[in-house]
């Protein structure tokens, strides 16, 4: 016959450890959702505030156009916690955009967010997808992001918030939505 060699108390109490250890990095490990409100400024083949949107390419034979499938706009827009032009600066948004489909009003946009505010200085928010250009609150996932936002998953709501065609200036209201799997 088989001796005991563990007291059955030591098995309980390493049970119990083993449960307890379990149960806190199954807390430790749940999601922590953060959301942002920020406002892009859009300055098309403008110097102003230091940003711009510029095509780069398009279809020959086809004029400069946003909504013309096949445009490829590049941008780098100033990023600011409220709407206002003298609002601070929390960020640029560093990218591209290519119009797809053939109504010519929905992107494949690809955009990192660059944090410059002390809050999230030197992390990153990463948003793909395609977007409607003129249906409020098209959405895009956000599939990633470094620093405060590494494994960063979610999703990204545009609109346009002011909207100046003669001097070609937009101020877009972003929503982002973030589940942070880490930290």
């Amino acid at each position: 016959m088989a001796t005991n060699l563990v007291p059955k108390r030591l098995k309980n109490l390493f049970l119990v450890l083993v449960l307890a250890n379990v149960t806190y990095l199954a807390k430790a490990t749940e999601p922590k959702k953060t959301t942002l409100s920020l406002y892009f400024h859009d300055t098309p083949d403008r110097c102003d505030f230091n940003v711009k949107a510029i095509p780069v390419t398009r279809i020959a034979g086809k004029a400069w156009n946003v909504p013309k499938t096949g445009t490829v706009i590049v941008t780098e827009d100033l990023i600011t916690k409220t709407s206002g032009q003298n609002s601070a600066e929390v960020g640029r948004a560093k990218g591209m955009y290519v119009t797809a489909g053939s109504n010519g009003l929905d992107s494949q946009v690809s955009i990192s967010i660059e944090f410059t505010d002390e809050e999230y200085k030197g992390s990153t928010i990463e948003i793909q997808g395609i977007s409607n250009q003129f249906m409020p609150g098209a959405e895009v996932s956000v599939v990633g992001g470094t620093g405060k936002f590494r494994f960063a998953r979610g999703y990204a709501t545009f609109a346009t918030h002011h909207l100046d065609i003669p001097n070609r200036y937009a101020i877009i209201r972003c929503e982002i939505t973030v589940q942070l799997h880490c930290c």
